[in-house]
């Protein structure tokens, strides 16, 4: 009897991905609703997907044209009275597991053991894949209004504030120094509006969370010269993170947008990077998040804080 291939699911996320990037729509910037199309994608009981899990299946919801928030294996979708329409396909997610291993040294005879990680999937499909299911899992038709910079302000200010972050104003460029560890950022008049600067001020916060006394974000060996751009895209998913859950829209700013060949060039030399750069950007928003108690949706517990290993 023949197999199929075994399926490489690192390697379809990573294609994904860069289908995207190169259609000019990074997934992460999305004008993200929190009702509707658009909103972040939901575990059938209403939590929220993290890590990769959360930027692939909004890529996959944005590619298909699914309207609705919510996911499910095939089975949870019979024990809540709905079908999966014939046809249709499911979409991996990710989790990550361990297992012990004995090793025996040949001279000593002594046993010791060790933890390996390795990542899993399994099949979900959308909830506008599936005929039969309670309505809350479909989206009605919401009037959208763009929000004015003032209706975020409060919400802006509860979550920046308490971060202790040195943050200057002056001068035209935006940027992090490591060596200073502070933040520039130009004049505020040379903003349009307050969500400008709170999105330039998110990208920014989020290099700084990468500093050596907090959570030590170190890419050299891995990516050599690329390196900082792989850092630029960590920090672009943080920012937008951060927009999202505030409210904001999340443009790409000029001076970052130069950085998405350098993007493709990593994604495509590594498939596992864009798992890695999620990963590493949800444990900066948590970290930042912290610092106002921030009360974001429910989290389930993040698998994705340990970095791809060999999974073929």
């Amino acid at each position: 009897m023949k197999h199929s291939p075994k399926r490489d699911v690192a390697q379809d996320i990573t294609n994904l991905i860069i289908r995207k990037i190169e259609e000019g729509t990074l997934p992460w910037r999305r004008p993200w609703k929190k009702t509707g199309a658009g909103g972040a994608p939901l575990r059938a009981n209403g939590v929220p997907y993290t890590g990769i899990n959360r930027l692939y299946l909004w890529a996959v919801a944005d590619t298909m044209g699914y309207q609705s928030r919510y996911w499910m294996t095939y089975r949870q979708a019979q024990e809540l009275g709905g079908q999966v329409r014939r046809g249709e396909s499911a979409e991996p997610s990710i989790y990550f597991n361990s297992t012990k291993k004995t090793d025996v040294d040949q001279v000593t005879g002594e046993e010791s053991s060790r933890t390996i990680r390795f990542m899993r999937a399994y099949s979900v499909f959308n909830a506008s894949q599936i005929d039969g299911l309670p309505t809350h899992f479909y989206p009605d038709p919401v009037p959208e209004t763009p929000p004015t910079a003032s209706e975020k302000a409060a919400a802006i200010a509860a979550f920046f504030a308490p971060i202790p972050s040195e943050v200057r104003y002056g001068g035209d460029r935006a940027f992090y120094s490591p060596g200073g560890d502070f933040i520039q950022m130009p004049h505020r008049n040379a903003f349009i509006d307050e969500d400008g600067i709170a999105a330039t001020l998110a990208h920014e916060t989020g290099h700084w969370t990468g500093h050596p006394t907090r959570m030590a974000r170190e890419f050299g060996k891995r990516f050599g010269d690329k390196a900082y751009a792989f850092e630029e895209l960590v920090a672009e998913q943080i920012s937008a993170r951060i927009c999202y859950e505030l409210g904001l829209p999340a443009d790409l700013h000029e001076s970052h947008a130069s950085y998405i060949g350098h993007w493709l060039d990593i994604l495509k030399s590594d498939r596992s990077a864009i798992i890695t750069a999620a990963a590493k950007a949800d444990q900066a928003f948590t970290y930042l998040a912290a610092f106002s108690g921030y009360d974001s949706e429910a989290q389930e517990e993040d698998h994705d804080t340990v970095e791809l290993q060999a999974c073929a």
